[in-house]
């Protein structure tokens, strides 16, 4: 719940139309906090300011905004941080533009706490999901919180991942913070308001827009030490926040696949661009400079391997199609459908588009 008494002049200068991050850094450079702005004549605003959004300053409906805004605030869990703040995430300080306000719900600690940015595609292979799970739950138990934008696939993998660790998790939002999108993880955004943190720098009701996503993705690195990249096409949305990360001094990681998967093209050029290529958590913690992780256990103690027997002996690990399969296999396709329907219920084998199949790893090696 915030109790800051001038809140409600940082809301003003933020909700007036017109009036952009960048313009608020240069008015709170040049007469200092919120209330010192708003003291001023108006007409000694004008180098700054444009005749519109000088007119909007004071509207009612500018301050209808805020006395939303401060009722939101007031309520249990919910945060609104300013660049004054104490609170205010010291990481985003060092990017080249911070929000003045970022709106919070849930655990407003987790912003301290060391974190590492972990994204990927939207339509993810169920190994992939399962991967960025993993990841991210061996990574939360060492303390990591784990930082996605609450999309579908593997944003959505990964903050599962994180709520399963100590570490737990940050969804940064496109949307007001109390907008939920994607309405299919409704559910999880529930859970990370209860047991995590939700965040957004746009206003409260603000709908999804196409130009917030990558907008927000500076904010996803921004609050993170380093950006891991689980499964991500060339034109992925992934690689803006990737690029983000890079230009921001922070680590980038990617998990490499197969190169014949179009979703594995994106890692690979991050890996071919310097990107650290990351099989397990210990390959991230060895990266962190000055992180120590608590409570963690290696995920990659070496195990004897078990050999693969049946269909599973010939599938590979590229997704195959089931004519294929049977002339490795020298089975008919009755025989070969079958044998796939047994793996895919047995969660060893995952139906890809257009009738091809991948083999999946089953549960960790430990």
């Amino acid at each position: 719940m915030t109790n800051d008494p001038g809140l409600a002049s940082w809301l003003q200068l933020a909700l007036t139309p017109g009036l952009g991050p960048s313009t608020l850094r240069s008015l709170l450079k040049q007469f200092g906090l919120p209330h010192a702005i708003l003291a001023q004549r108006r007409h000694e605003l004008a180098s700054l300011l444009s005749p519109a959004v000088l007119a909007t300053l004071d509207s009612d409906d500018v301050k209808q905004a805020v006395a939303r805004a401060l009722a939101w605030a007031a309520e249990p869990g919910h945060h609104v941080l300013t660049l004054a703040d104490e609170t205010y995430p010291r990481l985003l300080l060092e990017i080249p533009d911070p929000p003045a306000l970022l709106y919070a719900r849930g655990r407003v600690e987790l912003l301290g706490k060391p974190a590492l940015a972990v994204v990927g595609s939207r339509n993810a292979t169920q190994q992939g999901e399962a991967n960025a799970q993993t990841l991210a739950k061996a990574l939360s138990e060492a303390g990591l919180t784990i930082v996605s934008g609450l999309a579908l696939g593997i944003d959505a993998a990964a903050h599962r991942g994180g709520l399963a660790g100590p570490g737990s998790t940050i969804a940064v939002l496109g949307t007001g913070i109390d907008v939920v999108y994607p309405q299919r993880n409704a559910a999880l955004a529930a859970e990370i308001a209860a047991r995590g943190l939700l965040v957004s720098e746009f206003p409260l009701g603000t709908a999804p827009a196409g130009p917030n996503f990558p907008r927000r993705n500076r904010l996803i690195s921004g609050l993170a030490r380093g950006c891991l990249v689980v499964e991500a096409a060339l034109a992925s949305g992934s690689l803006i926040t990737a690029r983000a990360a890079a230009d921001q001094g922070r680590e980038v990681f990617a998990m490499p696949g197969s190169i014949h998967s179009p979703l594995a093209k994106g890692c690979h050029a991050l890996i071919k661009s310097g990107a650290k290529l990351v099989e397990s958590a210990e390959d991230v913690l060895a990266e962190l400079s000055g992180f120590r992780a608590t409570g963690y256990a290696s995920t990659t103690r070496a195990m004897p391997a078990t050999p693969d027997t049946g269909l599973l002996a010939y599938m590979g690990h590229d997704p195959v199609d089931v004519d294929s399969l049977c002339s490795r296999a020298g089975l008919s396709a009755e025989q070969v459908s079958s044998e796939l329907l047994r793996l895919e219920l047995d969660g060893r084998v995952a139906a890809l588009p257009g009738g091809l199949y991948q083999r999946l790893e089953k549960g960790e090696r430990r």
